[in-house]
């Protein structure tokens, strides 16, 4: 049946023109945009994926750039440290130049102060953004940390928790330890105590550290037969004088390690000063242990050795500190001198190493970051990129469609004419 008031044919030509319109411009959209899905109406689940990758994409630029400054800060340490290694070594060879008897050690010592200040002046210049990392004399908790922000883990739930590089700061100053003179002294309470009977060992457990508190070695000596020891070159006295002799004031980030390495190393000093013989008695550093040893003393001498602690406004020195103490004006302190330098260079050693390692751990770091930012965006075009060869056939394929709908629907309204000739 024909109707001049319904055009089925045109209608159906119509919403099929109407369909290819719709698709052509979609198309279009995509070659312009270069996205198949381009808005949350294009496909919701999709594009909320994509979003949330873009924005982890624009998280780890921002590490990247965090990477990059923490990567600069600490090549800068790492360069001085190696450099003020360098200088301990040229001033352990003015030393060892010193143990001659034919030489002017007034000049000798010239030398080594002027490599002392140099020391000085590389370790105050060694920052970065005004970050110095060889320079750590603050007792409060988290300075001698230094975190550099280095991934953003996010989890199944979609929670997002930072990661971070930690990188402990190495003291190279030659600044000077000191106790409080007004602090207060507290017998035993820097942890364990012992007593050595003859030829003995005891472990003298460090207790838990606080920044700022100084720790001492506490000595008293008793000598029942009057053998060769001699209690009184071993005694301290009880109280802050005393505790001032054999001293580590221990700064933010020293663990109980620390603080029985830097007893250690004061008792070495007190003892070389003091001419004392470290066979009688002698300590060294076993990890978190103090530990006291005696090869002379016999059965009826007593040494009772503890760990003390002095709280107050104590002064954090360097870990150079006893490069001020460097003498070799005379044969003995030349002697005294050879012992101590060791030490310093170790520390200067020990530094260089722990930065070289931190650096290296950034770098791979970094690396990683790279790789999967890139991972990241090959992924976010893997979902809503357009394919533009696809797009481009697509394209021409709807074109001729349109026109064809065109012609399809010119001829559907052209059937009512065919009406007229029944009238005629």
């Amino acid at each position: 049946m024909s109707s001049i008031l319904t055009n089925n044919s045109a209608m159906v030509a119509l919403q099929t023109l109407k369909g290819i319109n719709s698709s052509l411009a979609k198309t279009q959209d995509e070659i312009s945009t270069g996205k198949s899905i381009a808005t949350a109406r294009d496909n919701s689940a999709v594009w909320a994926i994509s979003k949330v990758m873009e924005s982890d994409v624009k998280g780890f630029k921002a590490i990247s750039d965090s990477l990059s400054l923490g990567q600069s800060t600490i090549t800068v340490a790492r360069n001085a440290s190696e450099t003020v290694t360098d200088l301990l070594t040229e001033i352990k060879g003015k030393i060892v130049a010193a143990q001659e008897d034919n030489v002017d050690r007034s000049k000798i010592q010239t030398d080594i102060s002027a490599l002392r200040d140099q020391i000085n002046s590389v370790v105050g210049a060694a920052q970065f953004n005004g970050l110095n990392l060889l320079s750590n004399d603050s007792a409060t908790a988290g300075s001698g940390t230094v975190s550099v922000l280095s991934s953003l883990d996010r989890d199944a739930t979609g929670n997002v928790a930072a990661s971070y590089i930690d990188m402990a700061k190495q003291d190279l100053r030659t600044d000077a330890q000191a106790v409080d003179a007004s602090g207060t002294y507290a017998a035993g309470t820097g942890g364990a105590a012992g007593t050595l009977n003859g030829t003995q060992t005891a472990n003298l457990t460090v207790a838990t550290v606080t920044a700022g508190t100084a720790y001492s070695i506490g000595l008293t000596g008793t000598d029942a037969d009057s053998s060769a020891f001699v209690p009184g070159d071993y005694t301290t006295s009880g109280d802050v004088a005393g505790a001032s002799l054999v001293t580590y004031v221990a700064k933010d980030g020293d663990t109980a390690a620390d603080v029985a390495s830097g007893l250690a190393n004061a008792f070495a000093t007190y003892a070389a000063e003091n001419s004392l013989d470290t066979n009688v008695l002698n300590f060294t550093a076993s990890g978190s242990n103090l530990v006291a040893t005696s090869g002379v003393t016999d059965g009826t001498d007593t040494i009772a050795v503890r760990i003390d602690t002095v709280t107050g406004d104590n002064t954090i020195g360097g870990g150079l500190a006893a490069l001020g103490d460097i003498d070799v004006s005379t044969a003995d302190s030349a002697e005294t001198a050879l012992a101590a330098i060791e030490g310093l260079i170790q520390t200067a050693i020990d530094a260089s190493a722990e930065f070289g390692s931190a650096q290296g751990r950034i770098d791979i770091q970094s690396d990683f970051v790279g790789k999967l930012t890139d991972s990241l965006k090959s992924g976010i075009g893997t979902l809503v990129d357009a394919d533009m060869e696809e797009a481009s056939a697509r394209l021409q394929a709807l074109q001729v469609q349109q026109q064809l709908g065109v012609q399809s629907l010119s001829i559907a309204n052209q059937q009512p004419q065919s009406l007229l000739s029944l009238f005629r």
